[in-house]
């Protein structure tokens, strides 16, 4: 491992794969937050980005709300043709009594 920086409180060092290892003072291993903080003061890292969301979540929920368009259409429909059906029955009901008060 090659020293990159060293100073009173730690020591970096970067291994044979290009990543970093950082040492605390008493010689032991600094990890996690602590080690990013170090790395991205002295540029040696860049900040990670937080994670996008998955679309297949996205395409899920677009999905779900599709489908609930969907079925809400379907039902108004049904509850059309219904209304229709109703009209007629009651237009045919209509003209059969007319007939029967014109005999």
């Amino acid at each position: 491992m090659k020293v990159i920086a060293k100073t009173d409180e730690y020591t970096i060092f970067q291994k044979r794969s290009e990543r970093y290892a950082v040492q605390g003072p008493n010689r032991t291993w600094i990890n996690g937050d602590a080690k990013v903080a170090i790395l991205l003061e002295h540029k040696l890292i860049e900040a990670p980005l937080p994670k996008a969301p998955e679309p297949e979540a996205e395409e899920a929920a677009d999905a779900a709300v599709a489908e609930a368009a969907e079925a809400e259409t379907a039902v108004e429909t049904e509850a059309e043709a219904a209304a229709d059906e109703e009209k007629q029955e009651e237009e045919k009901v209509e003209e059969k009594e007319e007939e029967k008060k014109e005999d």
